[in-house]
């Protein structure tokens, strides 16, 4: 399993706790044990990565609560609701909030090994989405103020022979500053630039 990723097992049964630990464990999973909602969101960092297992009926908060709050607090954790009461209703509220899958105990564990594989996998990819996000915003944030205008003025459809007179420069300026801004950038078509362009606009 990829090191850095946890299972966050949220359960107020310790019997149940401690079988989920000792059966992911023995797979080469990394677990981390909370016997509420509460200990789990006084624990809660944001740069945990892996998934939450949590259980619907808990004293105190229950799981749907602490789903909520977690989406709240924005937190990227997939979700994994489990419950030895299950019913259609739950299971509705759940995915409602987003969750990546809803499990009744007893579990069948090769449905579980699964879920918490897939719940991996969805956030790695969300993750991945942010981070491509926040790259194109610091290429954007390397622009010069004449190359934000070139760019903004490509991304409307304007031809290098229409942006050079409307910035007061000539065509070749205008080709120098979009190739430099997209090779900044890292694309290579005015498709992508489009693409680029709007994470600054949001």
């Amino acid at each position: 399993m990829t090191s850095n990723l946890t299972v966050f097992i949220v359960d107020d049964d310790p019997a149940v706790r401690d079988a989920l630990g000792l059966l992911l464990g023995v797979r080469g999973y990394r677990t981390a044990l909370f016997s509420c909602a509460e200990d789990f969101l006084q624990g809660w960092q944001r740069a945990w990565a892996g998934c939450v297992l949590i259980d619907i009926r808990m004293s105190g908060m229950d799981g749907l609560s602490l789903q909520r709050r977690l989406q709240e607090l924005g937190c990227l954790l997939p979700v994994i609701i489990v419950t030895g009461h299950g019913d259609v209703a739950l299971a509705r509220q759940a995915f409602k909030a987003q969750a990546s899958d809803f499990l009744e105990k007893p579990f069948d564990h090769d449905k579980l090994l699964a879920a918490i594989d897939e719940a991996f996998s969805r956030e790695a990819a969300t993750r991945g989405q942010l981070r491509r996000q926040q790259d194109g915003l610091d290429a954007l944030r390397s622009l010069t103020p004449r190359e934000r205008e070139v760019m903004q003025l490509v991304v409307t459809g304007r031809h290098n022979r229409d942006i050079a007179p409307a910035l007061g420069i000539s065509v070749r300026t205008v080709e120098v500053h979009k190739a430099r801004l997209m090779d900044k950038l890292g694309v290579d078509n005015v498709a992508d630039l489009v693409r680029i362009s709007m994470l600054g606009s949001d």
